[in-house]
């Protein structure tokens, strides 16, 4: 439990609603915690998560990102790179003199929640929803 003035759960407290049916529990919160809600929003907005994952693989340029995320328009692209670095978790480098973005070590510590989100959407999948056949899918194969 972190222990910051404002955060979701009180010492003492150990609700622990099951979550799923499964076996897994998970912290219930019986305030609302800015810090979570503040992640959330960054990490949901529109292409931000892609754009991590294309990142976790390695440092990108703008160009080879924008490629592995057909219908992400440059602006859009532009934009959430610039939140990105401006929460920390993305930083701007040099590779053979062009400019690249990388992800900081703040924003390593996102990949084990895109990994877990990826997992939950995979587990959601249909066969209909064959990856190939989705608009907006992360291209690997480039």
């Amino acid at each position: 439990m972190i222990d910051r003035p404002g955060h979701a759960l009180e010492h003492g407290s150990d609700h622990r609603p099951k979550v799923g049916g499964g076996s897994r529990t998970m912290q219930h919160p019986e305030r609302y915690c800015p810090y979570f809600h503040h992640t959330a929003e960054l990490i949901g907005r529109r292409w931000t998560a892609v754009i991590l994952r294309v990142l976790a693989a390695g440092p990108g340029r703008f160009g080879d990102i924008r490629d592995k995320v057909p219908g992400l328009s440059d602006r859009l692209l532009t934009n959430r790179l610039n939140e990105l670095e401006n929460e920390g978790l993305v930083v701007r480098c040099e590779a053979d003199g062009n400019r690249c973005y990388a992800l900081s070590d703040k924003g390593s510590e996102v990949i084990p929640v895109l990994e877990a989100l990826e997992a939950l959407a995979a587990s959601w999948a249909s066969p209909e929803d064959a990856p190939a056949t989705r608009p907006g899918r992360i291209r690997t194969d480039t």
